[in-house]
């Protein structure tokens, strides 16, 4: 079958002489769901920008229906009926639906240059309908589920009359039956003549969904195949260049005594909308306890409680027997806390700072690192970075390379680097694979568990449910900023059942949970 889109040899070198893409051969075939993975750095972004006009290509040629092509912009890639859906949502959380699919392109009033809202709606409502992505056209972005703004990204693309679709990360946020939904939706697309290019790092959901998948590997493209001819450890070797090991090997927890007691945390945000609501637990010495539920739920509030980041209206933290409540973030860490933020990006690191700034930027007061006067040791800062950055195998040039030139798995292992030799006895740690690559992905499985048979603590927030099943010992299902289910053996719940309490359509008994998380 003759190729719909392809970039023929498509070489990419940035201005600072790094080359993102190296004699790259990729083809999509029309019709088809094609998978695309890889490690972070591998290149898949920087060809899916070139493919889209985002990135000009700096050797090689793209082909569309075999005839060649050159994009200047997003925008001649759009006319040419290419669109893409990003990882990070491009909406207005203040506009509807409507108003979002249309911007850049809406409706006007006949005879006027007034935007006409009621033919927003309907445009967005027959979309809806003819695609069978079902969304309310009338509510705003804010106050809709994560699903429905992803099917509201795809639609704008499809109204923008895009017939290939570059989707990079769709799942990272969704419940094992929303991906289930989605995967239905975007299988009706392909009937109704779409062609689609799938960005993942769940192999699984790549077989599930794909006709053929890519791999990527060092900028370079290693394979095509066929899914039904290969399997997750093939392409997971082909992504490393190793013999990778998929899945966690851990053994039965040891709980000791009790390391952070949360009881009865509430937090109402700007909005007023009570995103924490009466939140009480218990985590124990040498266990992982796991935190889930649908993005905007309350782990990202409850998290930044604990770590110091927002303050609680009600009830009280005692880390290590100490009660922080409300305190300070430097106070909360040196009562035993370490914190792998959610958003590496903004909270856990400084950008254009250096590896070894990064690494020490929480201990570079002690004696170890001040010299006679007050001054910095910059040998012991680089002595103690080497270290860290050859026990978490971060790829860098040097420990003074900055950390906003790294790979987003890269990034990752220097926050993970920095909070796990923190020398605390409570580790919180939040969307800690993200948008990771498999090796990364491996790394930092085997680092977590490490911890806690050492003897620390671990809560674990993750939208990822494969994760954050196979890393804990127990689990709490958070909905509308509660509590709605415990269990106290991660290993006897199932993630469909885990995706009914997730979207609020089954609770366990609140004052059972309540009287067993007091415990």
């Amino acid at each position: 079958m003759n190729a719909l889109l392809e970039a023929v040899r498509l070489t990419k070198v940035y201005s600072n002489g790094t080359a993102a893409n190296k004699r790259v051969d990729f083809s999509v075939r029309p019709g088809e769901i094609h998978g695309l993975v890889g490690e972070n750095g591998a290149g898949k972004s920087t060809l899916m920008k070139v493919l889209y006009g985002e990135e000009s290509p700096t050797t090689g040629s793209i082909l569309l229906e075999g005839k060649p092509v050159s994009f200047s912009s997003s925008e001649d890639a759009i006319r040419a009926g290419i669109g893409m859906v990003h990882q990070h949502f491009m909406l207005v959380p203040s506009l509807s639906l409507a108003e979002n699919l249309v911007l850049g392109k809406e409706p006007r009033r006949k005879g006027s240059r007034f935007f006409d809202l009621e033919k927003a709606v309907r445009i967005t409502e027959e979309l809806s309908a003819r695609y069978n992505l079902k969304v309310h056209a009338r509510a705003r972005v804010v106050d809709v589920s994560v699903s429905m703004r992803q099917k509201l990204e795809i639609l704008k693309t499809l109204y923008r009359g895009a017939h290939i679709l570059i989707l990079d990360e769709p799942t990272a946020v969704l419940t094992p039956q929303e991906t289930d939904e989605l995967f239905v939706e975007l299988s009706e697309l392909r009937k109704q003549g779409c062609t689609i290019i799938f960005i993942s790092h769940k192999l699984g959901e790549v077989f599930r969904l794909c006709d053929r998948v890519s791999v990527m590997r060092d900028g370079r493209m290693i394979g095509t195949h066929d899914v039904g001819d290969v399997d997750s450890q093939t392409i997971s070797n082909e992504m490393v260049g190793r013999e990778v090991k998929l899945g966690v090997d851990k053994s039965p927890a040891q709980p000791g005594e009790a390391v952070l007691l949360a009881r009865d945390l509430s937090f109402v945000d700007d909005f007023d909308i009570k995103m924490v609501d009466r939140v009480s637990f218990t985590l124990r010495r040498g266990e992982v306890l796991g935190v889930v539920g649908v993005d905007g739920n309350g782990q990202t509030e409850l998290v930044q409680i604990l770590a110091g980041l927002a303050k609680t209206l009600t009830g009280k933290v005692v880390v290590c027997g100490k009660d922080v409540t409300n305190a300070s973030p430097g106070t909360i860490r040196k009562a035993g806390m370490a914190h792998v933020a959610e958003d590496r990006m903004t909270v856990g690191t400084a950008l254009p700072a250096s590896i070894m700034d990064n690494l020490i930027a929480d201990r570079y007061a002690g004696k170890a690192f001040t010299g006679p006067g007050g001054f910095m040791r910059q040998d012991a800062m680089r002595q103690e970075a080497r270290g860290i950055v050859e026990r978490f195998d971060i790829r860098c040039s040097s420990e003074l390379q900055s950390v906003g030139s790294l790979s987003g798995g890269n990034m990752q292992k220097v926050v993970v680097g920095r909070e796990f030799t923190a020398e605390a006895e409570l580790l919180v740690i939040s969307q800690p694979t993200r948008g990771v690559d498999v090796g990364a992905i491996e790394f930092l499985h085997k680092r977590i568990i490490e911890m806690r048979d050492a003897g620390k603590a671990v809560l674990l927030v993750s939208s990822d449910l494969t994760e954050v099943m196979s890393l804990s010992d127990s689990l709490i299902v958070m909905s509308s900023g509660r509590i709605v289910a415990y269990f106290p053996d991660a290993a006897a719940v199932t993630d469909k059942e885990l995706g009914l309490y997730m979207l609020g359509l089954k609770s366990q008994g609140e004052e059972e949970i309540r009287m067993v998380l007091h415990d």
